[in-house]
């Protein structure tokens, strides 16, 4: 689409700026990275603001999956990963269905759910997708990865879905994909997140022309991106050379704003290597206040402590920390105060914003985690030696944030 079709759509999304369920993400094929492992994002936007992780046994394989705090029963999964490798995340799509009179609809957690306790690969998927009762109460772009090397989006209505292959470069010429709140295969010029979309095409491309298409990049890069593509200007980068103060911009079309509530990057696994092995990358609250965490399905029903459920607060520990962090980013009260963000509290010339100092935090789990990584994969670990990391982990993040 050319750049004035996307500014034409900038009203619109102005008058829609609170509007939930407005994920963004990516899947980007394992060809498209340095070290053969595919790669899948998913930046959530949703009402429900206190998230957690849990550890699932109850299907065909076991599972790590991501889930509103309130969800106690943990009947729906927002994005998740299993012990075959099999991956797979949403975000809502809002031009199909559009006459359609079903009454069943928002089933997307449910189905992510089934998914992963039923599929092992793209295959398996999309035999789910074809057996499925009909209508499916679905209206979503699913994307998928698998441990042996599948990539793909699957644009999902309540009778039918289109297949988008990350692998196959005449859909995918530099390896990867976006979505936003659109399919392609729906009414064309409706739906939401027509500048986001621009955004992340713009900065994936950036990054894949610099070789940068990484894991780090997506947490911390595009997990944290200011970028506004209309009217051209990066807020990081200019707030970052202004003292901190009250800064006020209007985040609604960023792809970070007020709606976001995690961030999931899963790093699959290269042929032969451990399926249970693949990495999930989560920041279980808003991804500008809260710290990524590593945690894997190989390690069992012990999940890291900050990321699960806590019954004393209600939600999981790192949640609590973020969010206590976020009321400061958004200080108006007011009924329309959700627009503004503060973005000195993120970043600013003296270097003590919220984002500058987690991503110092961040570079070491990144770098004690890429070295574990390295060991593990030549020898499978044991639940213990995952759970001691764990511990260190979790350490980490209690210092930090107490300390902060």
């Amino acid at each position: 689409m050319k750049k004035y079709v996307f500014a034409i759509f900038f009203l619109l999304n102005i008058c829609t700026g609170g509007f939930s369920f407005a994920c963004t993400t990516a899947v980007i094929s394992g060809k498209a990275i340095a070290n053969g492992r595919p790669l899948l994002w998913k930046l959530r936007d949703a009402d429900e603001t206190e998230n957690c992780m849990r550890f699932f046994n109850d299907g065909k394989y076991t599972y790590i999956g991501l889930i509103n705090s309130n969800d106690i029963e943990g009947k729906n999964v927002w994005a998740g990963a299993n012990s075959e490798g099999f991956a797979i995340m949403n975000n809502a799509s809002f031009n199909v269905n559009i006459d359609d009179t079903v009454s069943l609809k928002d089933q997307e957690g449910v189905f992510m759910k089934l998914a992963l306790q039923e599929c092992a690969t793209l295959a398996d998927f999309e035999k789910l997708l074809d057996n499925h009762p009909k209508p499916h109460g679905l209206a979503a772009n699913f994307g998928v990865i698998d441990g042996k090397g599948g990539a793909a989006y699957y644009e999902v209505d309540n009778y039918t879905y289109t297949k988008y292959d990350a692998n196959d470069l005449e859909t995918a010429p530099h390896g990867y994909l976006v979505r936003t709140n659109f399919s392609f295969i729906g009414k064309k010029d409706v739906g939401y997140g027509y500048i986001r979309y621009q955004t992340a095409e713009e900065i994936f491309q950036r990054a894949d022309v610099q070789n940068k298409l990484n894991y780090r990049t997506i947490i911390q890069e595009f997990s944290r991106c200011f970028y506004h593509p209309v009217i051209n200007v990066d807020y990081r980068e200019k707030y970052s050379k202004i003292p901190r103060g009250k800064n006020f911009v209007h985040s609604d079309d960023l792809i970070i704003r007020k709606g976001s509530v995690s961030s999931f990057i899963v790093q699959g696994i290269r042929d032969g290597e451990q399926a249970d092995l693949s990495t999930i990358w989560t920041m279980v609250a808003f991804p500008e206040t809260c710290v990524a965490v590593p945690v894997w399905v190989r390690g069992g029903d012990t999940l890291p402590k900050s990321l699960v459920y806590d019954k004393t607060i209600k939600t999981s520990r790192l949640n609590k920390y973020a969010l206590e962090w976020k009321e400061k980013c958004y200080p108006i009260g007011r009924t329309d105060g959700y627009h503004y963000l503060n973005i000195s509290e993120l970043v600013n010339k003296e270097g003590t914003g919220f984002v500058q100092r987690i991503e110092k935090l961040e570079n070491i789990i990144f770098n004690k985690t890429d070295k574990v990584l390295a060991v593990w994969r030549k020898k499978n670990p044991s639940e213990e030696q995952i759970l001691d990391f764990y511990k260190e982990i979790d350490k980490l993040i209690d210092d930090f944030y107490k300390r902060e």
